[in-house]
């Protein structure tokens, strides 16, 4: 499947002095990305309404990414389930909708749990651009995965790469923003739609399971990395401030279709435990085991056309990234579970 997409440049969408939206409404609030999001849009002036179904008043993690929110009167929190009827009314008056709520992970995708992901990621994505092209929801930013790509050769990858998802992730990503440029297309819709492709996400409050987290942890004292392959695939890490900043500025424009936004640099999973080590003075145990299906070897973003067209160019390098999550998990106890390292 040869992705094909236009990108028309235009005026600012919120009409606000500022080019800043007024009033916001961010699906997948609790999210690790959610999270930083929200706690920007706040920064910036925003009112902003945060939805998804984990309820940060007993989930953990869901609280940690909306603790710096909570509590304030320029944020309103709903737990709903995309996928059901009820929260349509929420969308009403928002000048932007991040759609960000998805069901994350290649490896789990695979088998039983592939209908949690059709349901999550295509389903609710179905359901929110239904209702925000009836709510003339001037402006949809959605996020999207550089796993709809597959595997790319190693090279640097521009939007014009044929989409080939070597996962079930994957493919539903892919559905995730075909479907949102599709809704942006009909006869009655007044919603442009920009489906950003993130490069491998990292950052305080990430999510467990992923690598530069996990091998932070693991220096730490938190368990060993369970390491799936050799070690040399690499991927193009990004740092969260800069996908924050990503997003905001593609809801700042009317230009619609697909964009990466990555680093621009590709580390193999062994330098990153390297860097790891370097930071803590400490080794990082590592558990090996087998490649799991859905596996690339490389990703790499061309993110050119984001820079031209978004005016965005990524700003913190590995180690400076790095080492900023590794100040956030020594805020934090250090679990002692063994780690799985997931690119």
């Amino acid at each position: 499947m040869t992705n094909v997409l236009s990108h028309t440049a235009g005026t600012p969408t919120i009409p606000s002095d500022s080019g800043r939206p007024r009033r916001v409404v961010v699906t997948g609030a609790a999210g690790f990305i959610g999270g930083h999001l929200i706690t920007r849009l706040i920064a910036d002036g925003a009112s902003v309404v945060g939805l998804d179904r984990r309820d940060p008043a007993c989930d953990v993690a869901a609280a940690q990414s909306l603790g710096e929110a909570l509590g304030q009167p320029a944020f309103t929190f709903r737990r709903v389930d995309l996928t059901s009827p009820g929260w349509e009314p929420l969308l009403s008056g928002a000048e932007v909708v991040f759609h960000l709520a998805a069901l994350p992970g290649v490896r789990p995708s695979w088998g039983p749990g592939f209908d949690d992901y059709a349901m999550c990621n295509v389903v609710a994505t179905q359901r929110v651009m239904d209702v925000a092209i009836q709510a003339r929801v001037p402006r949809v930013v959605v996020a999207s995965s550089s796993s709809v790509y597959g595997s790319t050769g190693g090279g640097p990858t521009s939007e014009t790469v044929p989409t080939r998802p070597l996962s079930p992730y994957g493919v539903t990503k892919l559905a995730t923003e075909a479907l949102a440029l599709a809704h942006a297309q009909r006869h009655d819709s007044a919603t442009t739609v920009a489906a950003l492709r993130y490069f491998t996400v990292y950052g305080p409050r990430q999510r467990s399971d992923m690598l530069i987290g996990r091998a932070l942890t693991a220096a730490l004292g938190g368990g060993p990395v369970v390491l799936y392959g050799s070690g040399e695939q690499s991927r193009d890490f990004t740092y969260i401030g800069d996908i924050v900043e990503a997003t905001i500025a593609a809801s700042r424009t009317q230009a619609s279709g697909a964009f990466n936004i990555g680093a621009g640099r590709a580390t193999s999973v062994r330098e990153v435990l390297r860097v790891a080590e370097d930071l803590t003075g400490r080794p990082v145990p590592v558990t090996a085991a087998p490649a799991g299906d859905g596996d690339v070897p490389a990703t790499l973003a061309d993110s050119t056309l984001a820079r031209d067209v978004l005016g965005w160019q990524p700003q913190v390098e590995l180690t400076t990234g790095m080492r900023r999550h590794l100040d956030w998990l020594r805020s934090y106890p250090i679990g002692h579970a063994d780690a799985t390292a997931t690119a």
